[in-house]
């Protein structure tokens, strides 16, 4: 029986003290000011990419990673005899698994699957971590992709930005569109569903924003546990590690397997916007 593989893009931004030990393959994306274009997560930093976004006059913009980034990172797994699992941000924000099915035709008799997560940062990050899990205890790629599947049916993300700037001016602001405009002093709490950013409420100070965030995180998770939780953010770590706190204080600490402080990739970063922070989770694997 072949050993499974994972691979996915640099959108999940896992924690590197999580990725130690499973076979996880990471695949880059690309941030680019003006004519200058770097991997995401490999050749800019989130501290990097804030302090240019504050000095420059050019505003990023994001692009998928290349079919041939894919393809070298298959021709390497499948030579040393994997199989693999790609698991990618979600098709409705970016290209990344069009990419990948691309470089799947490269090799038509290679077991490669793919699952489109339908979510990104660590909502993704916490699947990808748990199908690694499974495929370093032995699981099928069959077994591994069903769990991925699995995961994108009880994961997601809720998130205040700071700003609705960032995801209008990148096109990522789907049904959020009703909030600009929103007056400075009330928060607009977004969520990823179906794949796309969408709007759920605006609420008057950011204390009710995030005690709001935290109910409707309840109501998503609906009693599943295990739960693996973590508080992102955009470059506003207190923010965040606030959240977190709370967060821990809601849920039983025998209902949580995971709760960590996880940054998002400049990628994201570039869509969301300095000051943004979020939970995103998995539940019940």
């Amino acid at each position: 029986m072949a050993k499974v593989a994972i691979v996915t893009d640099s959108t999940a931004y896992i924690p590197p003290e999580l990725m130690n030990n499973y076979p996880i393959s990471v695949i880059p994306l690309q941030v680019i000011f003006g004519d200058q274009t770097f991997l995401d997560g490999v050749e800019i930093q989130p501290k990097q990419f804030y302090e240019k976004l504050q000095n420059t006059k050019v505003m990023p913009t994001t692009s998928q990673p290349t079919p041939q980034a894919f393809e070298e990172e298959y021709r390497r797994l499948l030579a040393q005899g994997y199989d693999i699992l790609t698991i990618t941000i979600s098709s409705k924000l970016s290209g990344t698994l069009d990419s990948a099915m691309q470089a799947k035709k490269v090799f038509p008799e290679a077991h490669i699957e793919l699952v489109d997560s339908e979510v990104t940062a660590m909502a993704m990050g916490f699947i990808v971590l748990t199908v690694a899990r499974a495929a370093q205890q032995g699981a099928t790629l069959e077994e591994c992709k069903a769990l991925a599947e699995r995961g994108r049916q009880t994961s997601g993300a809720l998130f205040i930005p700071s700003t609705l700037e960032f995801l209008h001016r990148g096109g990522r602001i789907g049904g959020a569109a009703a909030f600009l405009g929103t007056a400075l002093d009330l928060k607009p709490l977004l969520g990823l569903q179906g794949g796309k950013v969408v709007a759920i409420e605006r609420v008057r100070t950011m204390s009710k924003a995030v005690n709001r965030l935290l109910d409707l995180l309840a109501e998503r998770l609906n009693g599943q546990k295990p739960i693996h939780i973590a508080a992102l953010h955009a470059n506003a770590p207190e923010d965040a590690a606030l959240l977190l706190e709370k967060a821990r204080e809601r849920f039983p600490v025998s209902d949580v397997s995971d709760a960590v402080l996880a940054e998002v990739s400049p990628v994201i970063g570039t869509h969301t916007g300095p000051g943004t922070v979020g939970i995103a989770w998995l539940a019940g694997m």
